[in-house]
């Protein structure tokens, strides 16, 4: 019997710690500003990292250099070993989905067709197909629509599905957005500030259904600012200072760093001498 995708990692989480994502000496310039400086950061199966860094750190610009929405200035993404297009198709096609830190739905459209949208990557119809509502077209489309209803039902927006995405509640449009993505049936999934705009109960519905999906064998990759969310949800942790990776570890590890507390808060000399 075929198994899932998400089965399949699954297996192979439990069986050892492989690399599923490895970027290697990553930078991005655009003129002669450098977003990013030569960051490597490492995932493996089954893995929950966070990526932390004040603003204007750099840490959307090296997420659209994984995505494929950025090429980068130099520096290599590997998923499984193999190096990522920078073209972002074909990098959900191998396996990596994202949300956005600004949410990115198609608002004239239900919450279901918005989760049937992320599974058109896995189908194999084509226009003719659609436009003559030939038998593959049709079968595709039952099975499309029977997924999306199931990972509707996984982030809890089952009463949602024929409601437009733009009626819905921030937090469900989070989680709608979540539910797209995972509609692609990745490997890794990538999300960019997923607690933004939320309040402390919606915080903690989120860390439950990242722990969720993580149980279901696949990797996750967080950008985050609020740091109790973090430090709670992640193995290990980098955190990304000035387009450069300053310290990974940890969660218990990063939060005790004292360059860690210094780039959130300050240098206690500096604030001394400014006062003087």
């Amino acid at each position: 019997m075929t198994m899932t995708v998400h089965e399949a990692v699954a297996r192979r989480r439990t069986a050892d710690r492989t690399v599923l994502l490895e970027a290697s000496d990553v930078t991005m310039r655009f003129g002669g500003l450098t977003a990013v400086n030569n960051v490597s950061l490492k995932v493996h199966y089954g893995e929950i990292v966070g990526l932390i860094g004040p603003n204007g750190a750099g840490k959307t610009t090296f997420f659209n250099c994984l995505t494929g929405l950025y090429k980068p200035t130099s520096g290599r993404v590997a998923l499984e070993g193999e190096k990522l297009p920078p073209k972002p198709r074909q990098v959900v096609a191998a396996g990596v989905a994202r949300t956005f830190q600004n949410i990115r739905l198609f608002h004239n459209m239900t919450a279901l067709e918005n989760v049937m949208v992320g599974m058109y990557c896995r189908t194999k119809a084509n226009a003719v197909d659609a436009i003559l509502r030939l038998p593959r077209h049709r079968a595709e489309e039952r099975a499309a629509t029977k997924a999306a209803r199931k990972w509707l039902a996984f982030v809890g927006l089952t009463p949602a599905a024929d409601v437009l995405s733009r009626n819905l509640p921030y937090g469900d449009q989070r989680r709608l957005e979540i539910a797209r993505a995972l509609a692609t049936s990745p490997k890794l999934l990538l999300l960019d500030e997923p607690t933004a705009g939320m309040n402390p109960n919606e915080t903690r519905q989120a860390e439950e259904l990242i722990f969720r999906i993580r149980d279901l064998g696949l990797a996750i990759l967080v950008i985050e600012h609020d740091m109790r969310f973090i430090f709670n949800l992640c193995d290990t942790v980098s955190c990304l200072v000035q387009g450069e990776v300053l310290v990974c570890g940890t969660g218990a590890e990063v939060q005790s760093d004292p360059r860690v507390i210094e780039a959130y808060l300050g240098s206690p000399q500096l604030e001394d001498e400014d006062d003087a």
